[in-house]
């Protein structure tokens, strides 16, 4: 049963055409501070923040403090349904 919550939290993460767009945008890219992704998916800085916060929790992305920046890329522990939905995203 906890497989299934797992998996529950990872698709209700990724169901946010947000979250989707950082991903593909961190597709194309090693790694991307925070107000880099912000201004490449319109969005401000605190709605960015947030959604890269579940995306964290969700084990699809990690991250990396650099002083007083935030940096964050592609998890490479992921779950095969989101190694799906990067491998599949195109934008």
């Amino acid at each position: 049963m906890n497989e299934i919550k797992s998996l529950e939290k990872i698709l209700k993460t990724l169901a946010n055409k947000r979250r989707l767009a950082i991903i593909c945008y961190l597709k194309r890219r090693p790694e991307a501070k925070v107000g880099d992704i912000a201004n490449a998916i319109n969005l401000s800085l605190t709605s960015t923040s947030k959604h890269l916060i579940q995306l964290f929790n969700a084990d699809i992305l990690e991250r990396d403090q650099r002083n007083l920046e935030m940096w964050y890329k592609l998890s490479k522990k992921q779950n095969n349904i989101v190694g799906y939905v990067i491998s599949n995203s195109r934008e």
